[in-house]
């Protein structure tokens, strides 16, 4: 399956987990058109000052790999600054939030795949 980005459905979401903000959420493909057990498969974009807050996964792995911009993940105990070619694992009941504390858009692919 190919999807063209003009194709890619965009939504907004506020106050993510509790965050500062509205992230928008560019789907490269729905949790449904993906067999493998996945719930999200998309593009996040943070405007400076934006935030998603502290949260948990369990029974779940998200991987982000920053593509643009930069910001800080915290993981309850460091803030540890991430800029464009980074990326972060949490799962296994870890937490974690993200900051974009940059003069510029933070961009991550965001992939959650469930155990």
């Amino acid at each position: 399956m190919i999807r063209k980005a003009a194709q890619m459905e965009t939504e907004v979401r506020n106050q993510i987990r509790g965050g500062i903000g509205s992230v928008t959420v560019q789907h490269f493909f729905k949790k449904e058109e993906i067999t493998a057990r996945t719930r999200m498969c998309s593009r996040l974009i943070l405007l400076p000052g934006v935030s998603i807050g502290m949260h948990k996964h369990e029974n779940e792995d998200e991987l982000f790999i920053i593509t643009r911009g930069k910001g800080l993940i915290d993981d309850g105990k460091t803030k540890v600054p991430v800029q464009a070619g980074d990326a972060t694992l949490t799962g296994k009941g870890e937490a974690h939030a993200v900051i974009n504390n940059g003069q510029e858009p933070l961009e991550m692919i965001a992939i959650i795949m469930l155990y």
